[in-house]
């Protein structure tokens, strides 16, 4: 566990379950240890009949800036170390609940294509979408080469995942990666509010028709284990390390 994630369970949304990333300071960029308890928070409201709904939320300002860069330098001398990023993004292609984001601010690398898997997404007119991979000389992650351009088309997939250009909410919206832009002020609320409404659908129907609108989840999984295979070897390669020497100076 970690107090960089919260589990919530609003008395006044029943059969609502609410992951909030919660590290501010560092405008939530994901740990190990972050990405363990939301993976185990996955399994558990899978098995878990009262949950009938799961938010995701970051932090006002900041969705989530990525993976700590800190996590990438271990993954690279160690890839036993992307256990625990691996187990979430298998868990978000396996959850089987109605899965929903509130976004607003930063949403890069992880903090978009996790939203790929879920159903519905909220985001505030000031959120920015961005995949740096190739920037940092990687590859897509999370079946995002996969799911992106299913949604979007090959050129604004294109666009996104190889070409590293960043979305605004509206472009996003357009694009089909979000439902709604709503108003900072208001983006707990619509967001818990289709929560609610999924939550109180029948539950072995809605989870029918969100299988048949998901597709194949073996062909998710069997991607997300191709995508795995290149990141893991660009990541040791030369070129990323002089893309993460290059970025270091800059952030200096």
């Amino acid at each position: 566990m970690t107090d960089h994630i919260l589990i919530e369970r609003p008395e006044t949304h029943p059969g609502v379950l609410v992951i909030r990333m919660n590290r501010p300071d560092k405008k939530n960029a994901l740990t190990r240890a972050m990405y363990e308890t939301m993976a185990n928070t996955l399994v558990a409201a899978n098995k878990d009949d009262t949950v009938r709904a799961v938010v995701i939320f970051g932090v006002p300002g900041s969705f989530s800036s990525g993976n700590d860069l800190a996590d990438f330098v271990a993954i690279a001398m160690d890839p036993q170390a992307s256990r625990d990023v691996n187990r979430f993004i298998f868990e978000l292609a396996r959850f089987e609940k109605p899965l929903l984001s509130g976004v607003d601010g930063l949403a890069i690398g992880i903090g978009t294509t996790m939203n790929l898997h879920c159903d519905m997404t909220f985001a505030t007119a000031r959120t920015e979408f961005r995949t740096p991979f190739v920037d940092l000389a990687l590859v897509p992650e999370a079946a995002s080469s996969l799911i992106g351009p299913r949604i979007m088309g090959h050129q604004r997939a294109f666009a996104m995942f190889a070409a590293g250009i960043g979305f605004s909410a509206e472009e996003a919206r357009d694009a089909g990666l979000i439902w709604k832009i709503v108003r900072e002020d208001e983006l707990e609320a619509e967001t818990l509010k289709a929560a609610d409404r999924l939550a109180s659908r029948p539950p072995k129907a809605l989870a029918l028709a969100r299988k048949l609108l998901k597709g194949s989840v073996g062909e998710v999984e069997a991607r997300m284990s191709e995508e795995l295979v290149h990141f893991g070897n660009q990541l040791k390669s030369q070129e990323a390390m002089q893309a993460f020497q290059a970025f270091m100076s800059r952030k200096k």
